[in-house]
Parts: C-alpha cells; sequence; structure tokens
C-alpha cells in the first residue's frame, strides 16, 4: 500500500506536468501556409467588396465573418473540404442570424436580463460548435469562429430591419469561401496529396536523424506513421474520385501533351492506342464513302457516324479525375519529365516511407545510411511543396511490402472538451456583465481560445500563447487605432491581418493571435466605431486576462477519467490487433488478408499514442502503467515489419499456398490475450 506522502508527491509531480508551458513556443511544419493565407486574404477581399461599394462600410464586418469560413479544413482532401465548409458555411450564416435576432430582441448592450440571456446563449452556441469541430475532426482556431461571429454579431446593436441583410451578406461572404474552395479543387486537384506526402517525407527523415543521432525515436515513430497513413489517405481519396475498371492512362497516346499531363506510356499501351485510333479513322473513313456513294442512304451513314463517334469516345476518353497539369520540371537524363506531380509518383514515395517506417530499429535496415536517405527524402519534399521538381537525387526502390490501406483515424472523448468550453465561456461571460466590462463578450472569446483544447496541458499552453499574443497584438491595435484610418483603410488593414494570422497560426497559435487581436479590434471599431480608442483596448486587455484565468480554473476544475479510459482502451486494442497479427503470421495467413492487419495494427498503434498523450495531459491519473503502453507500442512495430515482408514471402511461393510459419521473438502472456477476446 502506497503511504500517503508517496502519493501527494506523485500527484504534485503530475500537476507540475500538467501545467508546465514546455511547447508553448515550438513551431510547427506548415508547407502550405503561404498559398493558403493568400487565398483566404483574397476571400475577405472580395466579401467586403460590395457592402463599400453600395456605401455601407460597417456592414463589411458581417460579410468578412462569412469569409472566415475559408480558414476551416487546411489539411482535408478537395472533395471533403467542399463538403466541410458547405456545412461551415451554414453554421457561420446561422450563427450570424441568431446573433443579430437575439441582439435586436434582447439589446445586450443595454445590460439586465437580456445581458444574461444572451450570455447563456453565447455559451451554448460555444459548446455546441466544440463537440460539432471537434466531430468533425476540423482543427485550428475552429469553434472559436463561429463564437466570434455570433457574439460580434450579437453585440453590433442591430434593429429588426437589419437582421436579415447581415444574414445575408454573411451568406454572401460564406459563399464566395465555399466558391473559392471549389476554385482550389479544379486549379490544383493534386494539392492536399502534394503536402500530405510532403509531410509524411519530412516525418520520415526526422525519424532517421533520430536513429543516426541515436537519440530516442518514440516521439519521432509517431508522428512519422501518423503522417504516413495521413498520406495513404489522401492517396485513396484521390484514387476514388477516379472511376472504376479504368486505368489512368489508358487509351490515350503517346504525345508530347499526353507525356506532361500523365507521364510516359508503355510500348504495348502506345501501341494498343495507335491501334484504336487507326480503327477510328477506318470507321470515319467507312461513313464518309458511305455518304459519297450512295447519298440516299442517309440514315445507314449517319448510323456509321454515331458509331465511329462512339468508338472515338470510347478509345480517347479518359476519367475525369484526371485533368491536365502543368507539371514543371527539367528534362532528366532519360530525356522526359519527371512526374512530381503523378500520383504514381506519389504512391511509390509514400511506399518507400512505409517501409522505411517499418525497418526503423532493425540491426541490419534495409535502407543503408540513415543521414543520407534523410536529405534525399527531404529534397523529394521540398520538391513537391515547391512544384519545382529539377535535378533531384534518385530514390531507393522501396521494398516489397504490403500498404497499410484502410486505416481510419478512431474518435477520442468529444463530451468533457465541450462541457468545459459551455462552463468556461459562461462563467466568463456573466462575471464580466457583473463586473460592467464594456465588450465583455470578449472575455468568452478568450475562455473559448483556452479551452478549444483537449487537455488540461493543452490548455495550460493555449493560455501562455494567448496571454503573450494578446500582450503583443495590444499594441499592433494601439498603433493602427492611434492612425484613426477611415474604413477603407480599415477593411484593408484588416484583409492584411487575415493574410498574416492564416499563415502564422499554422505555425504556433501564440502568433496568430498577436495578429487575431488586432484584427478582432478593428472588426469592432469598423462595425460599431468607438469614441476612444485607448477604453476600447483597456477592455480587451480586461477581458482577455479574465477568460484565460477563468478557462484555466474550469479546465482545473471538471476531471474526469474518459481519457484514461481511452488509454485503456487504446491499450486493449493494440494488443488484440498484435495478437491478431501474432496469430496471423504464425498460422501463415498473414498473405491472405495483410492490408486489413496492417490497416488496423497501424491505427491501433498511432491511437495509442495519442490516448497516452491525453491521459498524461488530465489531472486524473491514468491507471496504466507505462511500461505496458511502451511495450505494447514497441511489440506492434515489430510486427508491422514482420507483417509488411509477409507480402514478399507470398509472392514467393506457388499459387494457393502461404508463406509458411513466421518464427516470432517471445512476448509475455500477460499482454497477448487471445484473439477472440474483447478490449
Amino acid at each position: 500500500m502506497r503511504r500517503p506522502s508517496l502519493h501527494r508527491a506523485a500527484r504534485a509531480r503530475s500537476l507540475r506536468g500538467v501545467l508546465s508551458p514546455r511547447g508553448a513556443l515550438a513551431l510547427q511544419r506548415a508547407d502550405d501556409a503561404l498559398p493558403f493565407a493568400l487565398r483566404a486574404a483574397l476571400v475577405t477581399a472580395l466579401a467586403a467588396l460590395p457592402p463599400f461599394l453600395t456605401g455601407r462600410p460597417g456592414d463589411a464586418v458581417f460579410a468578412m465573418l462569412g469569409s472566415f469560413t475559408t480558414t476551416f479544413g487546411r489539411p482535408l482532401p478537395h472533395a471533403r473540404r467542399t463538403r466541410v465548409l458547405a456545412g461551415v458555411a451554414a453554421a457561420m450564416t446561422l450563427c450570424v442570424a441568431a446573433g443579430s435576432a437575439l441582439g435586436a430582441r434582447l439589446r445586450p448592450q443595454d445590460g439586465g436580463a437580456g445581458a444574461l440571456l444572451v450570455v447563456a446563449a453565447t455559451a451554448l452556441v460555444a459548446g455546441t460548435a466544440k463537440l460539432a469541430c471537434d466531430r468533425a475532426r476540423l482543427g485550428g482556431l475552429g469553434a472559436v469562429m463561429l463564437l466570434f461571429g455570433f457574439a460580434v454579431a450579437a453585440h453590433a446593436a442591430p434593429t429588426p430591419a437589419e437582421v436579415l441583410p447581415r444574414t445575408l451578406l454573411a451568406a454572401g461572404g460564406a459563399a464566395t469561401a465555399w466558391l473559392a474552395a471549389l476554385a482550389g479543387r479544379l486549379a490544383r486537384p493534386e494539392g492536399p496529396r502534394r503536402h500530405a506526402v510532403a509531410l509524411a517525407l519530412h516525418e520520415v527523415a526526422a525519424l532517421l536523424d533520430a536513429e543516426a543521432a541515436g537519440t530516442p525515436r518514440t516521439a519521432a515513430r509517431h508522428r512519422a506513421t501518423a503522417a504516413v497513413l495521413d498520406a495513404y489517405r489522401a492517396l485513396e481519396a484521390e484514387r476514388r474520385r477516379t472511376r472504376p475498371g479504368v486505368r489512368r492512362t489508358a487509351g490515350v497516346r503517346e504525345t508530347a501533351v499526353t507525356r506532361r499531363t500523365h507521364g510516359p506510356t508503355s510500348p504495348a499501351r502506345a501501341r494498343a492506342a495507335c491501334a484504336r485510333a487507326a480503327s477510328v479513322r477506318v470507321a470515319f473513313a467507312f461513313a464518309f464513302a458511305h455518304v459519297a456513294s450512295a447519298p440516299a442512304s442517309v440514315r445507314a451513314a449517319f448510323a456509321h457516324f454515331a458509331s465511329a463517334r462512339a468508338f472515338a469516345r470510347a478509345a480517347f476518353a479518359r476519367p475525369a479525375s484526371v485533368r491536365p497539369r502543368r507539371i514543371p520540371g527539367r528534362p532528366d537524363r532519360a530525356g522526359t519529365r519527371r512526374a512530381a506531380a503523378s500520383p504514381e509518383h506519389a504512391e511509390r514515395m509514400v511506399d518507400l516511407c512505409w517501409s522505411v517506417l517499418v525497418a526503423a530499429g532493425r540491426r541490419r535496415p534495409s535502407y543503408g545510411d540513415p543521414a543520407g536517405l534523410a536529405g534525399v527524402l527531404r529534397a523529394h519534399a521540398r520538391a513537391l511543396v515547391r512544384r519545382r521538381p529539377g535535378d533531384l537525387p534518385a530514390l531507393p526502390p522501396a521494398a516489397e511490402v504490403n500498404r497499410p490501406h484502410g486505416a481510419r483515424p478512431l474518435a477520442p472523448a468529444l463530451f468533457v472538451p465541450a462541457l468545459r468550453m459551455v462552463l468556461g465561456t459562461g462563467l466568463a461571460g456573466a462575471v464580466a456583465l457583473g463586473l460592467g466590462l464594456g465588450h465583455g463578450y470578449w472575455a468568452a472569446l478568450s475562455a473559448a481560445a483556452v479551452l478549444h483544447s483537449v487537455d488540461v496541458r493543452t490548455a495550460t499552453r493555449r493560455a501562455v500563447q494567448r496571454t503573450l499574443g494578446t500582450a503583443a497584438g495590444l499594441v499592433l491595435a494601439v498603433a493602427v487605432l492611434g492612425l484613426r484610418p477611415g474604413p477603407l483603410a480599415l477593411a484593408g488593414t484588416v484583409v492584411a491581418l487575415e493574410l498574416l494570422l492564416e499563415y502564422a497560426v499554422a505555425r504556433n497559435y501564440g502568433l496568430g493571435v498577436v495578429f487575431l487581436t488586432p484584427l478582432a479590434l478593428l472588426l469592432t471599431e469598423l462595425a460599431a466605431p468607438a469614441e476612444r480608442a485607448g477604453a476600447l483596448v483597456l477592455d480587451r486587455a480586461a477581458g482577455s486576462l479574465l477568460g484565460i484565468l477563468l478557462a484555466l480554473l474550469c479546465a482545473l476544475a471538471v476531471v474526469h477519467d474518459r481519457a484514461a479510459v481511452r488509454a485503456r482502451r487504446a491499450l486493449a486494442a493494440c494488443v488484440l490487433a498484435s495478437a491478431q497479427a501474432r496469430e496471423a503470421l504464425a498460422a501463415g495467413r498473414a498473405g491472405a488478408a495483410p492490408e486489413g492487419l496492417q490497416a488496423r495494427l497501424a491505427a491501433a498503434v498511432v491511437e495509442l499514442r495519442e490516448a497516452e498523450d491525453a491521459a498524461a495531459g488530465e489531472l486524473w491519473p491514468a491507471g496504466t502503467d507505462p511500461a505496458d503502453l511502451a511495450r505494447a507500442e514497441r511489440r506492434a512495430y515489430r510486427l508491422l515489419g514482420l507483417l509488411a515482408s509477409a507480402g514478399r514471402e507470398c509472392a514467393r511461393t506457388a499459387p494457393g499456398t502461404g508463406p509458411g510459419p513466421v518464427p516470432l521473438p517471445g512476448s509475455p502472456p500477460s499482454l497477448i490475450p487471445s484473439a477472440r477476446s474483447r478490449p
């Protein structure tokens, strides 16, 4: 039995670890930050243009609120992002409409019961938006932007006659953001796949660097595994757009255009295409001859024309998802251009990443020098992002491994973060209202920004980032407001701040807050000009500090065991997937369904690490031994390597026979339950 002093010491260490701000100032990799920021700024400018042209610059705020729809779903594939943005556009429009209607009905600027009801509605909107964004796995600012639209619309002193025009302006801005996303899908259909593959290359290169330096590689291996699985999902999303049963280059003649759009075709495929083209020409010639020789049988001639046209369509058609692309680059030694944007090249690079990942940590890895291969992977990642292949070092051949297709991320606990969001925003808004702070909804927004996290440790980092970013942003806001800019200058500054915000927030949330703070202040000034800019800045500082403190108190007060339960379930799922993989390997059945086995095991080991991190960020003890988690993770990666090589062994055997039993290292029986057991 543990002594009370040891128990208190363990709780103190856990509290220090949870409240540690370590990592708050770290920069994240975001290769697509600049194009995304430019598109967001362009959407904001286009949305704000109609109110200025009609002589109502104050209404441009609501169009800009709708344009903030473009900040959602940055890393998603185009097809899914288009669907997500349609839902977000409807939600943003609904938030502006509901806020305007409540503001016109309850008049929260006058105080009293109406202001208290608006605070309660703000808390409900915050919790609902948090729950929906977590369910859809939308990162970034997420629910904070929806709450911002509701709060600004509710406190902008609307009249009943202004509710519909402001709602229509928000809908127009949201529609502009959706159309911009659709245009990006048409102009750069391979963009998400490029960046997903580039991120996988960078993370695997970081894993190789850690292996070459002899440093612990647990975190690097987890990031590499998650990035490679995301890259496979991006490739699958693009592959699903291709019509089933049609090869990508089938029926395409080998010309300079097809080499640029599809890559070089094989000689047999080129000969088949030429034969089909000759058949089409013969059919058309026969139809013309039929018309010339027998003008009376016009119906038969038209029938021949129709059959020739149908044959031509079948011969030269290609899938709708394959569009001509301009792939920059220089000719290589063979005199052809590198197809760096082609899905085949991307699949080859991801296959190489997977083969390196499953071979990492072995005594005799198949990829040779880790540092040299890391440099090659980074060079190809930079070429993917910059769209300039140039003269790149040759990629080593990927080992014959089975791809872990079909892995899907598991859903984390969603209710408790939403509950914290409701309590934090409601308490911050109520206290700000009781203290008589001007623009009290800023306290609720600051609390929502801190609680837009997954655990207490992340909330602590958000609090540090929010505090430092708000302080720097207020200095910038004072400098801008001190110049007393007009409405047009304010709108231009908002567009510039939106550009900087979207570029910085992808790298560090604190850097994004530096530009988010003056953006919010300028939008407030544009919607309802204040007499004194100093009072506006002081209200923002007081509301932000109050919201951050109350959000931390709510995060510490709502103690739950959901993260601990998630960690135990993730451990049981990983152990079960490992047991199933061991049984399949021992029975020689791994070659029959390797993709499903690898998908389940890879998703389970990624979820195990994420669940362990989430449990370590809460005050409730996880109840699992860290040694068991580390042992299960190591065993899962070792089995992934064996499963990946099972395909090669199966290919060497005769059809209908398995690769035979695979010798496996011994493992404690306590962590390897039967495959028929359930977690």
